[in-house]
């Protein structure tokens, strides 16, 4: 267990987002001045909305401290790859979800060290492990900021290469994620049991709120239809993986997966169950 955590586990965060750098161009994080205020009330609602959604949520279901730090951390992790092929699925503006993907990536960075953090203590409070602000954004870089950049520049300067290995990559990602939250659900099975009661509906219950948000959100801005779509869905769908890597990382556990692993975990199923539904009817309007 502990070489799926130290060894695995950081290992696929990094080829998930370099499978995500590698669809990416630089023109995509240009894009954003083309876009401007389809950009800023896409990410209002993911750096703004999302982690409120999820305050609410963990208050309005009692969860206890580490399941509540475990919903803020996925509340703090952009959707990446995943967002944008259900995006793609749903007829919805590919261009605004990659461009809001690649910026919004980037920037968690800053953001998440900084509210990861400020969750450990706001809800763990004597009994928090010790974080590092400056610790936890050193390894945002190594495991996702560095793999995009790579993968940005291994698309600018091999084109043809790089279209080629994407959908290898992505395959490999995701069959990673699935041994992920495998391993995170087995080694915290009693746990999962005893919380799924009220974990499984509050992230349900998370998730419809988020779509519906999102969508709300863009279209009182009046942004087009298949951008209000994108926005919905970029605020609902969150990477799981890099849920359950930074809730290693912060609680410093070599054998067996954290309790606060346990809501990206089950987040990482549930959200596109959710989704699925949204995506059909978006397909059909």
């Amino acid at each position: 267990m502990d070489i799926l955590i130290n060894v695995v586990l950081p290992l696929s965060l990094a080829i998930i987002m370099l499978s995500l750098g590698v669809g990416l161009t630089f023109a995509d994080f240009g894009r954003v001045l083309c876009m401007p205020k389809a950009f800023a009330i896409g990410a209002i609602a993911q750096i703004v909305l999302l982690p409120i959604a999820a305050y609410a949520t963990v208050r309005a279901f009692g969860l206890g401290a580490e399941i509540a730090v475990g919903v803020m951390l996925i509340s703090f992790c952009p959707g990446g790859v995943t967002s944008n092929m259900i995006s793609r699925l749903a007829r919805g503006d590919v261009a605004l979800s990659v461009s809001l993907t690649a910026v919004i990536s980037l920037a968690s960075i800053v953001t998440v060290p900084i509210l990861a953090a400020w969750a450990v203590v706001h809800f763990m409070g004597s009994n928090a492990p010790e974080v590092s602000v400056t610790d936890l954004a050193i390894a945002m870089f190594v495991i996702t900021t560095l793999p995009v950049l790579l993968g940005v520049l291994f698309r600018h300067f091999a084109p043809g290469l790089a279209v080629r290995i994407e959908p290898i990559l992505t395959r490999l990602a995701t069959a990673l994620f699935i041994l992920i939250v495998v391993a995170a659900l087995a080694g915290n099975w009693g746990t999962f049991v005893e919380n799924l009661p009220k974990l499984g509906p509050a992230l349900i219950a998370l998730n419809v709120v988020l779509l519906i948000l999102g969508l709300a959100l863009a279209r009182g801005a009046s942004l087009m239809w298949d951008q209000a779509k994108t926005i919905s869905i970029e605020t609902g769908v969150q990477n799981a993986t890099l849920g359950v890597t930074m809730a290693a990382l912060i609680s410093g556990q070599s054998e067996g997966f954290s309790t606060i692993a346990l809501p990206s975990a089950v987040y990482g199923i549930t959200m596109y169950l959710v989704a699925a539904p949204f995506v059909i009817w978006f397909r059909n309007r």
